[in-house]
């Protein structure tokens, strides 16, 4: 996750970046006792002018580590959720309300209580990509990065709810090998868009370049399958959560990177290691909703404040728990 340091004295100054906005963006949060975060997926510039960037797990953990009053919360509704439930004392505000996610819609907090009804005792994982009602349901949040060691801590003769991804849910239970394991068929519209036709095509325009891909990709079974018989190069075919990328981009000494996951996560990875070449599988995966905070949707959620998350206090107190056990759970590789 990068820290970006602010001026403590002198005029409003922000980064390298000469706009405007910017310098009004620091000034506000400065006036606000603001810490401003942002997805990795969001828009380079929102990226540039927030104090943190990181994967969903990496902010979840600034978040409840944050002394600042005001979080500003630069994603989708879920993470500030998120927030908001680990903080509950301080103003969380989503520049853009409307900034929804495809993957947490996929599954509604009475589809999952009429799911655990039908598994009674059973182990409910909650990726956390999900709304602050079906955390609450849930017995533990998990991320991309750390998905594989919560659901091998669960013992063997328990039953395993994964929610809601299909396709990250089929990686852990390729890696465990877990039987007793159901896995909800929900997906992210722009992951599961990313195709094993599309990745084949740019492997075999490039086939030197080494391979990215995040687990919620449509792509990534046939992916590590095709590693395995040879048609993909299986010692530059990686599985890897946003944190994990961004973890590997550093010591990367290919000459070209193709990486399957929404596009926004090229800007941190190009920063990271400026002498790959960084480039899309599908150029056409962005997701929409990250989108909406625009410089102009930062500064006046900034400015008026009027876009705070709340979250009822009793779904807040029963999810908090699911979450801080994700938060506990070591992720070297980062996270969402």
């Amino acid at each position: 996750m990068n820290r970006i340091p602010r001026r403590t004295s002198g005029p409003p100054v922000w980064a390298d970046a000469p706009d405007g906005w910017a310098c009004e963006v620091r000034r506000l949060a400065a006036e606000r006792d603001a810490v401003i975060l942002a997805h990795n997926y969001e828009l380079p510039a929102i990226q540039d002018a927030a104090d943190f960037v990181g994967d969903s797990l990496a902010l979840a953990r600034q978040a409840a580590a944050t002394g600042a009053s005001t979080i500003v919360f630069a994603g989708v509704s879920f993470m500030a959720e998120t927030a908001k439930i680990l903080c509950p004392d301080r103003t969380v505000l989503i520049p853009d309300p409307r900034a929804g996610c495809s993957l947490a819609d996929s599954i509604s907090v009475d589809q999952l209580r009429a799911w655990k009804a039908e598994h009674p005792g059973a182990v409910v994982v909650a990726y956390v990509n999900t709304s602050a009602e079906v955390k609450a349901e849930s017995d533990v949040c998990c991320t991309s990065a750390n998905a594989v060691e919560v659901v091998a801590r669960i013992p063997d003769d328990r039953e395993v709810l994964f929610l809601p991804d299909q396709f990250l849910g089929a990686h852990v239970q390729g890696v465990t090998g877990r039987t007793g394991m159901h896995v909800w068929m929900g997906e992210c519209h722009v992951h599961a868009g990313i195709s094993p036709v599309a990745l084949r095509v740019q492997v075999e325009a490039d086939p030197e370049a080494a391979l990215y891909i995040h687990p919620e990709c449509g792509c990534t079974t046939s992916a590590l399958w095709l590693a395995g018989t040879g048609d993909l190069p299986a010692d530059r075919t990686r599985v890897l959560s946003t944190g994990g990328m961004l973890d590997a981009a550093r010591a990367e000494t290919a000459r070209r990177v193709l990486v399957a996951t929404e596009t926004g996560m090229l800007h941190q990875l190009r920063k990271a290691n400026p002498l790959v070449a960084w480039d899309p599988v599908d150029a056409r995966a962005e997701c929409r909703y990250m989108k909406m905070t625009t410089p102009e949707v930062l500064l006046r959620s900034l400015r008026d404040r009027t876009t705070e998350v709340h979250v009822e206090p009793a779904v807040a107190e029963r999810a908090r728990r699911a979450i801080e056990v994700m938060i506990a759970i070591g992720t070297p590789g980062g996270g969402e």
